[in-house]
């Protein structure tokens, strides 16, 4: 069996939706406890805290506990796998756009 990149661990951490949605409550707080991920999900406490063990070894959050309470943000570096593998398809899309800028001139001079 093929040993998992990176990479491979940060999409298959983002591709479930809940998942996802855990992350950007997250990302969008300074910080948040489970509590607070909790109330209005729509999601168990216990679903949550399996979530975020998953964010957390895929390197997406970082915690720091608080008495009785861990305080959950946003890890920038964890996507810094999945932002260097859409990189090396920037020299795609700049030839993609550069041909359509051309044919946009060609169309409309």
């Amino acid at each position: 069996m093929m040993q998992m990149t990176a990479v491979d661990a940060v999409m298959r951490t983002l591709a479930d939706p809940t998942r996802r949605a855990v992350f950007e409550r997250i990302v969008k707080s300074e910080e948040i406890t489970v509590a607070e991920l909790t109330r209005g999900s729509g999601v168990t406490q216990s679903a949550i805290s399996q979530h975020l063990r998953s964010l957390k070894q895929a390197g997406l959050i970082a915690d720091r506990p608080e008495g009785r309470n861990v305080h959950y943000r946003a890890e920038p570096k964890g996507l810094a796998p999945l932002v260097d593998w859409m990189a090396l398809y920037g020299v795609f899309w700049r030839g993609r756009f550069a041909n359509l800028k051309t044919l946009l001139k060609e169309i409309d001079p």
